[in-house]
């Protein structure tokens, strides 16, 4: 007879993809390294342009938003209840161009900073990629 999983089940003490890719330390190189891009390299200028002077706000929130997202601590979504990367982008003027610019720095932070195991890593980036796509008007 089976029985129902308890909480001590394998499934239900599954590491996260948060857990699994190396914690806050990891998701908070991703978002540098993505910042770091579109701030210095010319071919995120237009990307670049739809941002504040001083990006300090928005490195410190995507990381934490990663996180939440990947399966860690959720303060981001506790601290912005019924917020989304859609609701939270929807006034900024996101076209094909702008988007592709967002998931191809994503994609290229992803891969620099090269957290293990790749196969997570390589998911996220494609889902994350997907997303930004998914933005434009």
């Amino acid at each position: 007879m089976l029985s129902a999983p308890s909480e001590a089940s394998p499934a239900a003490s599954a590491p996260s993809p948060f857990e699994r890719l190396g914690g806050a330390p990891v998701f908070e190189a991703i978002a540098a390294r993505f910042y770091d891009l579109m701030d210095t390299d010319p071919a995120y200028a237009r990307l670049r342009a739809m941002h504040a002077a001083d990006l300090a706000r928005v490195r410190a929130s995507l990381p934490r938003f990663l996180a939440g997202w990947a399966g860690g601590p959720r303060d981001w979504f506790e601290e912005n209840p019924g917020r989304c990367m859609m609701s939270l982008h929807s006034a900024m003027p996101i076209d094909a161009e702008t988007a592709g610019q967002w998931a191809e720095a994503m994609e290229r932070a992803i891969a620099d900073v090269a957290p293990q195991p790749s196969l997570i890593a390589a998911s996220m980036s494609d889902t994350l990629a997907r997303l930004a796509r998914g933005m434009a008007r």
